[in-house]
């Protein structure tokens, strides 16, 4: 148990850490398709195009953080072999604390009272659940229901990105949902996964689970990019906690014979649901308050002039226009990437 935790609590760190670097990169791309006037960086209906995503992870804060997730994963899969969903999945949703810390340093955010305080709830009821989590099932499932995962899979990830797209723009807590779902179904086929404990190469490249973790953790990287290209970073990952945390949790319980210490089952639903509320509190208070000029937004290709100041930090433009490129605005957003209490990176000085 103490090994399980000690890794999950790893993999959290470089999950918080990475997310943070992705946001870095992500929204350096935004600022320099912004800056070109570039009207290739969004689709039709206001999103990031494949090419935008595409330029934003080649940056290197995109890259050390991709390095860091991929750490993540395998110590998180490692952790998923070792506690119980509810609970491995519960502290590797923690990275929610890391990102919000770490956003302070590096996007120029300042967290409001209501965002510590759920931050501090999330905590405490990860102290609820550690206390009350047992031991772990045995992970032994029918072939059949890794076909079913294997399709689960395709089918959240191959519509949740035609659904982000036709979207655009007010897609991105929906993005960083269906992220997190992606993450769960990972976890999921991590722990049914055949031919890995002991390892056996056929068994494990005939298990169709196999193949819903590449489908289920590539897909949810690219949606979680999205996500943080178009929304807060805080609120983005906050719904991918509640997307990997809740369903890979319920599965753990009812199918793979996840439990409780005797007694404590109480203990570790009233967790479970306050670190999932917690997570939704962080979501709530993250989101862009909609202000007067926020609300409008400036005309696609208007005549703004090169490096105008707005009259309120955060208000947004369209992408098109000529402001200056560093302004903290989304690629087609409209709005601040900053929470209700943040300062936009233009808030900042160039680096």
């Amino acid at each position: 148990m103490i090994i399980g935790l000690l890794t999950a609590v790893a993999a959290s760190a470089c999950y918080g850490t990475g997310s943070v670097l992705q946001a870095v990169g992500s929204r350096k791309s935004a600022r320099q398709e912004a800056a070109k006037a570039s009207t290739t960086g969004v689709t039709q209906h206001g999103g990031p195009s494949l090419s935008s995503t595409a330029k934003a992870a080649v940056t290197w804060e995109f890259m050390v953080g991709t390095v860091l997730d991929f750490i993540g994963f395998g110590l998180g899969a490692l952790a998923a072999r070792l506690l119980p969903l509810f609970l491995s999945q519960t502290v590797i949703s923690a990275n929610l604390v890391i990102t919000a810390v770490l956003s302070i340093k590096l996007l120029g955010i300042r967290l409001s009272r209501a965002e510590w305080g759920s931050i501090s709830v999330v905590c405490a009821a990860l102290v609820l659940l550690a206390t009350a989590a047992g031991p772990e099932g045995s992970g032994h499932t029918p072939i059949a229901t890794h076909w079913w995962l294997l399709a689960a899979a395709v089918v959240l990830i191959g519509g949740g990105t035609l659904l982000v797209r036709l979207m655009g723009s007010r897609a991105a807590i929906l993005a960083g949902l269906l992220s997190g779902l992606g993450f769960g179904a990972l976890g999921v086929g991590v722990r049914v996964l055949n031919g890995a404990d002991p390892f056996h190469l056929p068994t494990l490249l005939a298990d169709p689970a196999l193949y819903a973790i590449l489908v289920a953790g590539l897909g949810g990287m690219y949606l979680h990019t999205v996500a943080l290209q178009i929304g807060s970073v805080n609120g983005a990952t906050a719904a991918l906690v509640v997307g990997e945390t809740v369903v890979p949790g319920i599965l753990g319980v009812v199918w793979l014979g996840d439990a409780s210490r005797p007694g404590f089952a109480w203990v570790a639903v009233l967790g479970f649901v306050v670190a999932v509320a917690g997570a939704v509190a962080v979501a709530w208070f993250g989101e862009p308050e909609p202000s007067e000029e926020t609300g409008t937004g400036k005309e696609h290709g208007t005549d703004t002039q090169p490096g105008a100041d707005t009259e309120h930090a955060g208000a947004g433009t369209a992408a098109g226009t000529g402001t200056e490129a560093g302004t903290g605005t989304e690629v087609g957003s409209g709005r601040s990437a900053a929470g209700p209490s943040a300062h936009s990176l233009a808030a900042s000085p160039k680096r």
